[in-house]
């Protein structure tokens, strides 16, 4: 990430010509918000003095103490390459603090920013490096999604069965002129389903950048008359979107995950961090896995896991250990979806993970067979637990759960649990189209 001072934000403004600047910000479910200011206003800005009103935000502010401030990371300032090139538009990711000069507990930058302070505090350095896939749809004459997908291709293919590969492309270059390194991009499983990797960085700018990953992608699928989604199942029968986390820790420069005596090349902290990740996540899925169709995707059957384990080389559990070690030494963990808030699911992967060091705990023995044809019982002889099966169940869990509260603050996890109950509710109240087929005429 750049280097910023005040005065040359200011001067890039005026070189580049940019009018706009967008002081953007995430809520507590991972929606990205903004506030667009001309330049006129940079000064202001800059000196953290444009405010906004919480409480129009879900979930982040009462009427009564809705004055919030908007306080821009320098070092996030980015020019939209998609924008004119006359009268440029600028972006600033700000942190969110309160009318009396504080962080706002409910701003999950903050969050992520305090679990990563813990890590410091620790000698610790996280980093992260994350896979995210996505659908592209086809828009209708108005310019809506339709439920069709553009193309009809699979695994790695490529044009003309793979459609989506011009618009792929510009997402690629697009992101690479605001600093990403792309590591790869290809043809994911799914009709109209894709997946562009970029390198790890710490957990901060990754959050931030998965972040930008979204815009970027709706934005430019939006230029080729295409809807992009990151919506974990939008398909029935077919493989849902993962963001699938790879995570290790550094301290004094070194891969502290990487033991050569260890006979899978892992260190007692990486068997820690993997254990405190295990033992804490069906408490934190609300966070990972946080809408009522992120629980239709971790079904058996379509590579998203379903059961809490871990293994070397064996893709059908939650958590693998990828080949490559010394320096690429990580664990992946394999449940989270690409709708989850990104600043909030790296705080739970990060806290937990420090608890199992902090708590000297241990993962139990890895499972190098295929989890999904092993029976109930077999799976039961083994203390392999199921992930929550809905959106209920993980609220339930999470309401119940001491660590969850500490990792969000008792703010935000009031309310992202008030409004994740409005939301079961609503569902739960609703009649579906199964329903009225499987129902209406046989009763």
């Amino acid at each position: 990430m750049n280097r910023y001072t005040k005065r040359d934000i200011i001067d890039l403004v005026e070189e580049e010509d940019v009018k706009f600047i967008r002081l953007q910000f995430t809520d507590i479910f991972g929606h990205m918000k903004n506030m667009a200011i001309t330049t006129s206003q940079l000064d202001k800005a800059l000196d953290n003095r444009v405010k906004f009103d919480g409480s129009a935000i879900e979930g982040f502010a009462q009427v009564q103490e809705s004055d919030m401030y908007l306080i821009p990371d320098y070092d996030s300032f980015e020019i939209f390459p998609w924008r004119p090139q006359q009268g440029k538009v600028a972006r600033l990711i700000c942190d969110v603090y309160t009318a009396s000069g504080v962080p706002f507990e409910g701003d999950p930058r903050y969050v992520l920013k305090k679990i990563i302070k813990e890590a410091e505090s620790m000698g610790y350095t996280f980093q992260v490096g994350p896979e995210c896939e996505f659908f592209l749809f086809n828009t209708d004459e108005l310019g809506n999604p339709t439920a069709k997908t553009n193309d009809e291709g699979g695994y790695f293919d490529l044009a003309p069965i793979d459609n989506g590969e011009n618009c792929r492309r510009e997402i690629c270059l697009t992101l690479e002129d605001m600093g990403f390194e792309i590591e790869s991009s290809h043809h994911e499983v799914a009709n109209g389903q894709h997946e562009i990797d970029f390198k790890h960085g710490d957990a901060l700018t990754t959050a931030d950048r998965i972040m930008t990953f979204k815009l970027v992608v709706k934005t430019i699928a939006r230029r080729h008359g295409l809807h992009a989604t990151f919506m974990p199942k939008p398909i029935f029968g077919a493989s849902g979107s993962g963001m699938h986390i790879n995570m290790s820790l550094m301290k004094d420069g070194e891969n502290v995950f990487y033991d050569a005596n260890d006979k899978i090349g892992l260190s007692k902290i990486a068997y820690n961090f993997m254990a405190g990740i295990l033992h804490y996540i069906p408490e934190f899925s609300i966070v990972t896995n946080p809408l009522i169709n992120s629980y239709k995707r971790l079904i058996p059957g379509y590579e998203a896991p379903c059961y809490i384990a871990w293994s070397a080389n064996n893709r059908s559990l939650l958590v693998r250990v990828p080949a490559g070690r010394e320096d690429e030494t990580r664990i992946e963990l394999r449940s989270p979806d690409p709708a989850a808030n990104p600043y909030l699911v790296l705080a739970a992967c990060l806290a937990s993970g420090l608890e199992g060091i902090k708590k000297n705990m241990l993962p139990p023995a890895s499972v190098n067979a295929n989890i999904f044809k092993m029976s109930e019982e077999e799976r039961k002889a083994l203390g392999i637990e199921n992930l929550p099966v809905s959106l209920n169940e993980a609220i339930n869990l999470a309401k119940g759960s001491d660590f969850v509260k500490s990792v969000l603050g008792e703010h935000l996890f009031d309310s992202y649990i008030q409004e994740k109950k409005k939301e079961y509710d609503s569902y739960r109240a609703r009649i579906t189209q199964w329903e009225i087929d499987k129902y209406l005429i046989r009763y």
